[in-house]
């Protein structure tokens, strides 16, 4: 297997941390979208390779695996579990294999570690076959961002199989979920490899989202600023009312609790709304209006 430096493809170094890991995937899977490159194979390519950059990196066991062992990572507990077996036939390190007279030094162990990873020993000293798990795979699922507002059931197809699962409401760009045992076949016997599914999620409201919080902007009148008045907002819940206060200002940011996004996996849980009010001054007035005004300015 070619050796791909998933540091290098998201553009960080080692000691990014997962807030670098997240903000780089979800900047390059913008950039590199299938929708937004169409016919491009490159990005395509480019966008699998984000995808699955994330995927290991943004999980820390993982990462902890691929930052020792490489490409091989994902074989990391069978070198571990290969590796005690050799050590406790006396293949450790410490103690000395004699073939032809000769010994095994540290970087001997690996190759013979290598050549032995299609095989192990049975308790009686006898060679047999090794169990490793199956390979993992990773799919990506995307979804709309009111498609999150409550938990709901899906169907996916992962080439000759049909994976029906609950998405939880509340669920994140970028977020990767683990599916036990629905990756490839194991080894001689072993077990499945899991299935990881990473969600890319596209706003398809009017609001900005951060997080479970969304935001918005509202024009007011400037009669309605001055005087206070009553106005109707959207939320994703619907229409509701609000009360504006008398001489309330420009960029005046009230929230709406609860009319965010549902938490990730916290039932009734909810972030917030923020509205922005924007006044909108009144054109084409009128004399009678900008005599009103005139004289509105004079008594101030």
């Amino acid at each position: 297997m070619e050796f791909i430096d998933y540091y290098k493809v998201l553009g960080l170094d080692k000691s990014a941390s997962t807030a670098d890991i997240k903000k780089a995937y979800r900047k390059l899977a913008r950039k590199y979208h299938p929708d937004l490159n169409p016919n491009d194979t490159a990005a395509q390519q480019k966008f699998q390779q984000v995808n699955e950059a994330n995927e290991v990196l943004s999980d820390p066991e993982k990462r902890k695996k691929y930052d020792q062992y490489g490409k091989d990572w994902q074989h990391a507990d069978a070198y571990e579990e290969a590796r005690k077996q050799q050590q406790s036939q006396g293949f450790n390190r410490q103690q000395t294999y004699t073939s032809g007279g000769q010994g095994f030094d540290d970087s001997q162990f690996s190759d013979f570690f290598e050549s032995m990873f299609g095989g192990g020993f049975s308790s009686g000293g006898r060679r047999r076959a090794a169990q490793f798990k199956g390979q993992d795979l990773n799919a990506t699922l995307r979804l709309n961002l009111t498609d999150v507002l409550q938990s709901q059931k899906q169907t996916i197809n992962l080439g000759d199989k049909k994976i029906r699962l609950t998405i939880p409401a509340g669920v994140e760009d970028g977020q990767t979920i683990k599916i036990k045992g629905y990756g490839g076949e194991g080894v001689q016997g072993g077990p499945k490899g899991d299935l990881y599914i990473t969600f890319e999620i596209l706003n398809n409201t009017q609001f900005k989202q951060l997080e479970s919080d969304l935001y918005a902007t509202k024009e007011i009148s400037l009669y309605t600023a001055l005087l206070g008045g009553e106005i109707t907002v959207d939320t994703l819940s619907g229409k509701v009312k609000l009360k504006v206060k008398p001489e309330t200002q420009n960029d005046t940011k009230v929230k709406l609790k609860g009319k965010g996004l549902p938490k990730y996996k916290q039932e009734n849980t909810f972030g917030d709304l923020y509205i922005t009010y924007k006044i909108k001054l009144p054109t084409n007035l009128t004399e009678k209006e900008k005599s009103l005004f005139s004289e509105l300015s004079n008594l101030r």
